[in-house]
């Protein structure tokens, strides 16, 4: 039996790695996560929603086209329980429109492995509380 990945998270999967430039310079290929979402090319400000936009758009799939992990909430179809490659978006810091968004890989106990972008400066897997859980949702 073989596996078959969604596009936009085999997509996701190729950009593994990619890392901010630290200092002035802006790694290229992070500028092109920003244009997505009408961003000024720029890695040291926020991209992980800008990485999920991008990664959408390369199969014209549905996205709000807007800095912000928690407007990939409007995505309609919602999901109760995570899937693979699905879209999970988080609560983050002291304001309601902050928030932080990845592709589902896996969970363990109170914990969810998420592969997005600007995590720890890079495209990569991070390890998030499942507390902080707003919503997951399929790609139209």
């Amino acid at each position: 039996m073989s596996l078959i990945l969604p596009d936009y998270f085999q997509t996701a999967l190729s950009q593994i790695n990619t890392a901010e430039i630290e200092g002035k310079e802006s790694n290229p290929q992070i500028d092109e996560y920003l244009k997505a979402v009408g961003m000024p090319s720029d890695d040291d400000i926020p991209w992980c929603a800008a990485f999920v936009c991008w990664c959408l758009g390369q199969h014209e799939h549905q996205h709000p086209g807007v800095p912000t992990a928690r407007s990939l909430l409007q995505l309609p179809n919602k999901l109760e329980y995570p899937e693979l490659g699905c879209l999970v978006v988080l609560k983050r810091g002291k304001f309601r429109w902050q928030g932080h968004v990845g592709f589902y890989l896996d969970h363990y106990l109170d914990h969810l492995y998420l592969l997005g972008g600007n995590q720890n400066n890079r495209v990569g897997i991070g390890m998030y509380s499942m507390k902080k859980v707003l919503g997951y949702r399929v790609p139209v």
